[in-house]
């Protein structure tokens, strides 16, 4: 892929994302009938930093003016998402904790993790917010440029590329796991403790090809560190037109679909009035124009849903992901 000015200076928005949050100008919407009463905590249930706490960070600087009561957003990481998790799945429901929640902790670990402390019917699903592609790489001595020349040489050369992820059972991991399986194709799995080494062992050519969130390897492919092969969302990615889908591979890969994804949730108690009011706050949040700009700049569409919408993609998440993790054989423990 050559280099695109445009898509730098989304790279450059995206990072600044994190501090823009804390300046967002108040929002004009007015609040419905429901307000809280104290103070609100938006579990983020990973580090400071990533999509998820930037999403929560936006959600606060919208929700804090319009309410009246402080927003604070807490990170709760550590096991997958699944601390952070289970915290507000034993909240109560009065509107007060609020979840932002990925594949990771609200698709993937029902199905991934034998001893869950938390089960999907304990929260309630109010809107997703944003959806970002996992991209595709490829290390350039490998002379793979698409996802049909992948195809075509692992069909001729069984076994004999590795790739990697930024751990087992996580979403980049699970998306390479599927397109093997719909392609019948083999290819050894090497995880990493996190994105970065697995993208610095892709940049040094320890493994040849490299399943990742967007972002950090989207920068490398467009300096032509690694070779872009494709994004796994139905569409091309604004931030990369140039770049294929995973669909335009191979009529076995027509259906593919996977995405970082980050939504709301609230505990499953939580009253109508409060769903109804959150959700409302949450499209109004994403219909603004310095929010539209940070999400942007961080290589996502936003995707307003209403919570039955948002419910049952949550759903068709969880059943992919368990139908893939089934297939594989993956089972673990939190710890």
């Amino acid at each position: 892929m050559t280099n695109s000015d445009y898509s730098r200076r989304r790279l450059l928005t995206g990072a600044a994302a994190v501090s823009a949050a804390a300046i967002l100008p108040r929002a004009s919407i007015a609040a419905g009938d429901w307000r809280p009463t104290e103070t609100v905590r938006i579990i983020v249930p990973a580090a400071a930093g990533g999509s998820t706490d930037v999403m929560g960070r936006l959600l606060a600087a919208h929700l804090q003016p319009i309410w009246g009561q402080s927003a604070v957003v807490e990170n709760r990481s550590g096991a997958g998402g699944t601390i952070g998790t289970a915290e507000v799945a034993r909240a109560k429901g009065d509107g007060h904790t609020i979840l932002i929640g990925n594949p990771g902790p609200n698709a993937i670990a029902f199905s991934i993790f034998k001893n869950l402390n938390y089960k999907a019917d304990q929260l309630q699903a109010v809107s997703n917010m944003i959806r970002i592609p996992n991209i595709v790489s490829a290390h350039p001595a490998t002379g793979i440029k698409s996802i049909a020349e992948l195809i075509a040489y692992l069909k001729k050369n069984p076994d004999k590329l590795t790739y990697g992820s930024s751990g087992t059972g996580q979403s980049p991991h699970l998306t390479g796991a599927w397109f093997l399986q719909l392609t019948g194709l083999k290819m050894t799995h090497v995880p990493f403790r996190g994105a970065g080494p697995a993208l610095q062992a892709a940049l040094a050519g320890d493994i040849q090809i490299l399943f990742d969130n967007l972002y950090p390897s989207l920068p490398q492919v467009l300096d032509g560190k690694l070779n872009g092969l494709c994004v796994t969302t139905p569409d091309r990615s604004e931030a990369i037109p140039a770049l294929p889908t995973m669909r335009e591979g191979a009529p076995e890969l027509a259906k593919f679909d996977v995405s970082s994804w980050f939504g709301v949730f609230l505990p499953k108690t939580a009253p109508t009035a409060v769903l109804d009011e959150l959700n409302r706050q949450v499209k109004a949040m994403l219909e603004r124009d310095d929010v539209r700009k940070n999400i942007a700049g961080m290589g996502a569409t936003a995707d307003y849903g209403t919570p039955q919408q948002f419910s049952d993609f949550v759903a068709a998440e969880t059943t992919k992901f368990a139908a893939i993790i089934e297939k594989e054989g993956l089972q673990m423990e939190v710890k």
